[in-house]
């Protein structure tokens, strides 16, 4: 066995389901046919530090069938370990336990660091920034990393600005195949079912509080308001919080809005969102859950060193009694709810992020040595052919530009006009 897994005897589960997975990934399985006619992988160490289920494990395989050299590594709430165990089965290392403490789970990735990857493959940039800190000496000879993630891109865009970036990153994030499916109709999709499973109530007049009306957020009040909630969305950017005034959502500052919450869901991905005195103001029974996935976005452990106690848990839901005396549910300890509690977006969308991801390591590679130790967008084209794969898949086809249209998009001259 390589790797540190927790049971290598479930491989076979593990198996059926991304034999599964892979059925429904036609545009990521002709992105990876295309690197393996290439052979820009071939030989190319290469780590996956993401969400183990099968939809990830099916991008690692693939990525080995092309010949590159897979390591794979994830933290222990968003691991499956059949799914881990049937890639230490097939061949590729990996690192990941459901039950792991916060040690076991550092070490994991250091685990993975120490195959010195050419390419890292992340999901909110954890392991890109301890490759940084722990592991310098292999950022020389790497290729870059891909970060598919809001919450990811922004610290590396922080650590480019202050000089501290030291491999070429592409923002898979940004690519818009990935942003205008996976944020939306993926995560919001996702973190509203995930809710709606652990609560198993009606959501019909339900009163939902979504806080941050990013990609994320705009998906979540969406899909709560579609199954007949009355959403409210709390934010701190004007434009974003007038955008969800157009779109027919109430909007208040948190203070106001949690005093009126069934259900609260942080979308931020920034810690200290929810805080214990926004806590405070919710009504007897009330959820809170996150759709971002930062580590504190809601404050409980400020909370709990300001009094506030569980008294009750049943699975991933625990009861929080609060100073004041009110109790509250506080869905799967603040963790991202859709990965954590749940099995992630839907697999036709991660189709779409995980074909951008590989875009993203074909993008890499070919610029090996050329390109800037900074943020780069995929270039448009890449963009385009990965949802050029997913339309042929969904039986979908697309127009052309005609020459008279081209030569009017390339002019400045004004046409005359005739009466």
């Amino acid at each position: 066995m390589t790797g540190h897994i927790a049971d290598s005897s479930l491989w076979r589960d593990g198996a059926e389901r991304i034999a599964w997975a892979r059925t429904f990934m036609p545009a990521t399985t002709a992105l990876a046919a295309e690197l393996a006619a290439s052979n820009r992988v071939r030989g190319i160490r290469i780590a996956v530090s993401d969400v183990l289920e099968p939809k990830t494990a099916t991008v690692a395989l693939l990525l080995a069938e092309a010949g590159a050299d897979v390591a794979v590594s994830c933290v222990g709430r968003d691991t499956d370990d059949a799914v881990a165990a049937a890639l230490v089965h097939a061949g590729i290392p990996t690192y990941a336990r459901r039950n792991a403490s916060d040690a076991e789970d550092r070490d994991n990735v250091l685990a993975l660091l120490d195959h010195h990857p050419e390419v890292i493959v992340d999901d909110g940039a954890a392991t890109i920034r301890l490759a940084h800190i722990e592991r310098p000496g292999i950022l020389p000879a790497m290729a870059g990393a891909t970060e598919q993630t809001t919450s990811g891109v922004r610290p590396l865009r922080t650590m480019e600005r202050l000089g501290e970036l030291h491999i070429p990153i592409v923002a898979a994030n940004d690519a818009r195949t990935k942003s205008l499916f996976d944020n939306a109709h993926g995560t919001g999709q996702s973190v509203v079912l995930a809710v709606a499973d652990l609560l198993d109530d009606s959501w019909a007049g339900l009163d939902v509080v979504v806080v941050g009306f990013g990609r994320v957020g705009s998906g979540v009040a969406r899909h709560a308001a579609a199954l007949g909630a009355r959403v409210t969305v709390s934010e701190v950017d004007p434009v974003a919080a007038l955008q969800a005034a157009f779109a027919g959502f109430a909007v208040e500052p948190l203070e106001h809005a949690a005093t009126h919450a069934d259900v609260l869901i942080s979308t931020t991905g920034v810690a200290h969102t929810v805080t214990p005195a926004h806590l405070d103001r919710l009504p007897e029974g009330a959820a809170v859950a996150v759709g971002g996935g930062a580590h504190q976005e809601i404050s409980l452990l400020h909370a709990h060193q300001s009094g506030a106690v569980e008294v009750e848990r049943s699975g991933a839901v625990s009861v929080l009694r609060l100073p004041n005396g009110r109790s509250i549910r506080i869905l799967d300890d603040g963790h991202c709810i859709n990965v954590s509690a749940a099995e992630g977006n839907p697999i036709q969308v991660m189709d779409l992020s995980f074909g951008v991801q590989l875009a993203a390591v074909d993008h890499l590679l070919a610029g090996r040595g050329t390109l800037a130790n900074a943020v780069h967008i995929l270039p448009a084209s890449a963009d385009d052919h990965v949802a050029a794969l997913a339309l042929a898949a969904f039986g979908g086809g697309i127009d052309h530009v005609s020459p008279e249209q081209r030569d009017y998009l390339t002019s400045w001259r004004p046409r005359d006009v005739t009466p």
